[in-house]
């Protein structure tokens, strides 16, 4: 017989942004009519650049030419990429080598393949409130979470404790879901923890393009110490609407060894033994972004998505509610009216306005009591949906 993975009995019974569409789909259909203001799930509203469609067609062109056409790519990205990636952390500071650049199908996927890294009996260190995958992602391997509770009055950036101990070590900066943001010093805490306890962090950047405070560190490899302690996670995502798409990266430092191990070398290997890379097309789309008329587009796109952020801000602040994100980051973290839970502030904003946001609660235990709302929506939507929660009575 058989055997499944028996560790799937032991994640919750329903994922967050399923029970969310569940819950949106059950109201249109009792209301087909009725326009819903989705700042919900972090979807991008706006269209690839320009220079990414001129790339990604002429890129199809060459799969078209037999003197062009290109077949299986290098599993840990075509040079040409991981190249252009290295000069853009480059341009920031950082020296990286090409071949510390591997290039993936999403941040996403990448958070859970990245654990092949890591002995069954390893523990990860989560700080919560925090991106559902995270945790999931280690229950269903099994391994024991260390959930790190983070508070308000913190602005949800816990400082490390020696009495803590795992061997891998969640951070995401900007953060998913409170958009706060480590400063230099409070990541360098983190780095020099993760060092001295031999940990190594798993940093998820996919938002760092969202930061326009100069102090604040883009890269965890940015902070000294950084290269042998940390893996850096990123995304195209948000950063250049590649949600439907697929395309991101991963720099594994070579100095980053674990009991004589090189971190670099063994996920060579997982590379080369488990995918056959990214298809040209879309890398080809991905290098465009990093040129100056990419970056110039992207950041257009971006401007929209802070404007977003802005006229949800105004309209909160007008209200009287707490909240923090929004500046740096595309998600603004509110806080629920005195009394009410998170999924009853969902079901209210849905029923009395047509907004769709995120529960707290599914973001950890200690997100309860606070909501999400995303940044990403279409700019008129979101002028809509915050005229509708100054003018409401939601917030009762």
């Amino acid at each position: 017989m058989t055997t499944p993975n028996t560790h799937y009995a032991d994640l919750k019974e329903s994922y967050l942004f399923r029970r969310i569409a569940q819950k949106v789909t059950a109201y249109e259909e009792g209301d087909p009519d009725t326009h819903l203001y989705r700042m919900g799930i972090g979807d991008v509203s706006l269209p690839l650049c320009d220079a990414v469609i001129r790339a990604l067609h002429d890129a199809v062109d060459d799969q078209a030419d037999a003197r062009r056409f290109h077949g299986y790519m290098p599993e840990c990205g075509a040079p040409f990429l991981r190249e252009a990636i290295a000069a853009y952390y480059g341009a920031r500071g950082v020296s990286l080598d090409a071949d510390e650049v591997f290039v993936s199908s999403g941040a996403s996927d990448e958070l859970g393949d990245i654990l092949d890294l890591f002995d069954a009996h390893s523990s990860a260190m989560v700080i919560e409130p925090a991106y559902p995958a995270y945790v999931d992602a280690n229950v269903m391997a099994g391994r024991a979470v260390v959930h790190v509770p983070a508070y308000e009055e913190e602005g949800f950036l816990p400082c490390p404790s020696d009495d803590l101990q795992a061997d891998v070590i969640y951070l995401c900066s900007p953060n998913n879901p409170t958009g706060a943001v480590f400063g230099r010093h409070q990541l360098q805490e983190w780095v020099d923890f993760a060092n001295r306890h031999e940990s190594v962090i798993l940093f998820d950047a996919a938002y760092e393009a969202f930061i326009e405070d100069d102090e604040l560190p883009h890269s965890i490899f940015e902070l000294e110490g950084a290269r042998t302690c940390a893996i850096e996670i990123c995304s195209l995502s948000k950063t250049a609407g590649f949600t439907g798409t697929r395309l991101g990266y991963t720099v594994i430092p070579a100095e980053l060894k674990r009991c004589g191990m090189s971190l670099h070398d063994m996920w060579v290997r997982n590379r080369t033994t488990k995918t056959n890379g990214v298809s040209y097309i879309i890398q080809r789309g991905g290098a465009a972004v990093f040129t100056s008329e990419g970056q110039r587009q992207i950041h257009e796109s971006i401007a929209v998505y802070k404007h977003n952020a802005h006229v949800l801000m105004d309209a909160l602040d007008e209200v009287g509610v707490w909240y923090c994100g929004g500046r740096n980051a595309p998600y603004l973290w509110l806080k629920c009216p005195e009394g009410t839970s998170s999924w009853a502030l969902f079901d209210r904003l849905l029923n009395e306005i047509q907004v769709v946001g995120t529960p707290g609660e599914g973001f950890g235990s200690c997100g309860e009591g606070y909501f999400r709302l995303s940044t990403f929506g279409d700019p008129q939507d979101t002028i809509e949906a915050a005229r509708r929660l100054a003018q409401g009575d939601v917030f009762r």
